[in-house]
């Protein structure tokens, strides 16, 4: 049967999360809801990469099968979605793809601003404090030491590994943003929450180089600050290499 990647992007204020969930809206319920309207048929997406309540994306994607052949509908999907989804691209892969296990990095980005900026309010996070900058280069260069992310996973996720790969971790300059960017194979729940809460108070000298660095020893997830917005947070960027099919 023909398989399918959908490419979206989406603004998550409004939805539970990218996966569906029972009694709460999310991203993947109304994608499919688009999909059953257009189509006349039922859909089951499967997604690449989870992200929570209120986080946005640029990039993500779904595959499902279909046993007709499509072309990119997306123009008349949009027109059936909720002006915060959008629907990029529709295009056919190998039968064998996936768009979870076939990728082989996500790119998150987190933005902070620190003057009152109406424009901004709903995509970074308001943080009027003093930071130390310098203190936040050493701490996300810290992070790139590590591979056991335990101390910056929610409990209650079900994982079988910690063990995250970390590409990337830096802080930028963007605009009026103070933005931190992180790229890995895989994230684990609430952990680039986590990991920008907790370089948040190394940033205002509430721990130290050192401090920072036995949270991540402890592996206890309580020692970690994961009180950052959600709507600060995006996920900017799936990349599958030379193994996404069809693109």
């Amino acid at each position: 049967m023909p398989r399918y990647f959908i490419e979206v992007m989406y603004k998550g204020g409004n939805y539970s999360g990218f996966q569906a969930q029972q009694n709460a809206n999310s991203v993947q319920a109304e994608v499919e809801r688009a999909l059953g309207i257009f189509y006349r048929s039922a859909f089951s997406l499967t997604g690449s990469s989870r992200t929570d309540a209120g986080v946005h994306a640029l990039q993500n994607y779904f595959h499902f099968d279909f046993d007709r052949l499509l072309h990119d509908d997306s123009y008349h999907l949009n027109a059936i979605l909720p002006p915060d989804i959008v629907i990029k691209r529709v295009f056919r892969v190998h039968d064998a793809a996936h768009c979870r296990f076939d990728a082989v990095s996500r790119e998150y980005r987190y933005y902070i601003f620190s003057e009152k900026n109406p424009f901004l309010e709903d995509r970074a996070f308001f943080f009027p404090y003093p930071l130390n900058i310098d203190r936040l280069q050493e701490v996300a260069q810290e992070v790139l030491l590590h591979t056991d992310f335990t101390s910056f996973s929610k409990r209650n996720t079900q994982v079988k590994t910690f063990q995250c790969q970390i590409q990337a971790s830096e802080w930028l300059r963007e605009g009026e943003c103070l933005v931190y960017r992180v790229k890995a194979n895989r994230f684990l729940r609430g952990m680039v929450k986590g990991l920008v809460g907790t370089m948040l108070l190394a940033a205002r000298e509430k721990i130290t180089i050192e401090g920072f660095t036995d949270i991540f020893l402890s592996k206890d997830c309580t020692r970690a600050d994961f009180a950052v917005p959600s709507h600060g947070l995006f996920l900017c960027e799936v990349g599958f290499g030379q193994n996404i099919p069809g693109a």
